[in-house]
């Protein structure tokens, strides 16, 4: 579904991504893995459409993205969800979802921004619960079913995932990784970043592990749980 080949992206005069290469089927979790400030988020920001890579190729269903911008990016089926939430703070519940579904709001669209609606609605109980609650007063971990809702609404085949359990409480994150998975089991992919390598290699089906922006390990999620590299490295064994 997509495939990224010899990426090279950079801030200023430094390169933060050298090279790297990885792929990702229709329907997999798949996870990318690395210490804070291997370049994951950049990946990321690469694939959304939220920088330009200085070299190499993004390739999704078969067509080059590189480079495109985020608006084409979101309307061809691919959604991001940042790293820390980025909700609107000052909108409500209900407004946030309403901006992830814009584009058919533009469009007039009623019918596919309530099937959404509901989608998500019946995903996080909760939201349905707080719609007139101001962003800003939510729960981190509320935030951050947020923002994965607000992702939602633009009905992505992808979902992309910067960091998802960061700040939250380990019950909170087991509830976000189960509904992960239910999305799974619907058919969507989903790309997850994360330092919390233990809980998002138990929910993947493929693993990939990132150090300075090079790829150095990559394998099935069992296998690279049970790989002493990624114990030592990323799970404290």
């Amino acid at each position: 579904m997509l495939e990224i080949r010899d990426l090279h992206a950079s801030y200023g005069h430094g390169d933060v991504l050298h090279g790297l290469n990885l792929s990702i089927e229709t329907g997999s979790v798949t996870a990318l893995l690395g210490a804070n400030g291997a370049g994951k988020s950049t990946v990321m920001r690469a694939i959304s459409g939220l920088m330009k890579p200085t070299r190499g190729e993004i390739r999704y269903e078969g067509q080059d993205i590189s480079g495109m911008g985020a608006e084409r990016v979101v309307r061809r089926g691919l959604a991001l969800v940042p790293e820390g939430r980025k909700v609107f703070a000052p909108l409500s519940v209900a407004e946030n979802l309403e901006m992830g579904a814009f584009q058919y709001l533009i469009k007039r669209d009623a019918t596919r921004y309530h099937t959404q609606l509901e989608f998500v609605l019946e995903l996080f109980p909760k939201l349905k619960e707080r719609l007139p609650q101001t962003a800003g007063t939510l729960s981190g971990g509320e935030q951050q079913m947020l923002a994965i809702g607000r992702a939602l609404m633009s009905a992505p085949k992808m979902l992309l995932l910067d960091e998802p359990s960061m700040g939250l409480a380990p019950l909170v994150v087991k509830q976000i990784f189960e509904t992960l998975s239910e999305l799974s089991g619907k058919g969507m992919t989903i790309f997850i970043c994360e330092q919390n390598s233990e809980v998002t290699l138990r929910h993947a089906n493929y693993g990939y592990v990132i150090e300075s922006g090079r790829l150095v390990l990559s394998g099935n999620a069992k296998e690279l749980l049970a790989d002493a590299r990624v114990k030592e490295a990323y799970l404290g064994g």
